[in-house]
């Protein structure tokens, strides 16, 4: 489908690190004028790393804007120049204290399509070795260890309603699901 918008007008409302929100007048079908609020999030990676025996490492972390504790999967935003692969790789090593030997990418989601953009890339992070974590000063997380059932089931009862988080565990059920290689990884039910 083509865009049906022109921009006539575009101005910057705000600027702060990864946040950007601008404000777009468009004329529209029928010569019409709209006016859409757009905020502007830095890209991110979203990592779950699975163990030979189908376990999962998630995080839990106070999440100051929502006001209460999150269980999720290890994320972040992709410094300037920085590809999504490395900065998964960084995020792991950071919020885990892993390292994987084997990466599988999962593809990309769009948290909220209608006024932000912010594309989250998802991996899974296979092979695995424990190494020394290294937070962000700012960063007071809780690394949990669970079946992919189980974090499935978290899903699916609300425990976990980070979207990334969401969309990937499901995405990981099914890459495991569909797989027809049996591999060095066993079966995570």
């Amino acid at each position: 489908m083509n865009n049906p918008y022109r921009l006539v007008d575009t101005r910057q409302i705000c600027e702060s690190g990864v946040f950007q929100l601008r404000e777009d007048v468009v004329e529209g079908p029928r010569n019409k004028r709209f006016t859409f609020s757009v905020a502007q999030v830095k890209s991110g990676s979203s990592i779950l790393p699975v163990t030979r025996d189908g376990y999962v490492y998630l995080i839990r972390e106070y999440k100051y804007a929502i006001g209460r504790t999150s269980t999720e999967v290890a994320s972040g935003a992709m410094e300037d120049g920085e590809s999504p692969l490395a900065a998964a790789q960084h995020e792991l090593h950071e919020e885990l204290g892993l390292v994987a030997r084997r990466w599988i990418e999962l593809g990309t989601v769009d948290p909220f399509t209608t006024q932000l953009v912010s594309p989250n890339h998802q991996f899974l992070a296979l092979d695995l070795e424990q190494v020394r974590k290294d937070p962000d000063e700012a960063e007071v997380i809780e690394r949990i260890k669970v079946k992919l059932d189980e974090a499935l089931r978290m899903v699916m009862t609300n425990e976990i309603t980070h979207a990334p988080s969401c969309t990937l565990i499901l995405k990981a059920q099914l890459w495991f699901n569909t797989r027809s290689e049996t591999g060095s990884i066993s079966s995570p039910s």
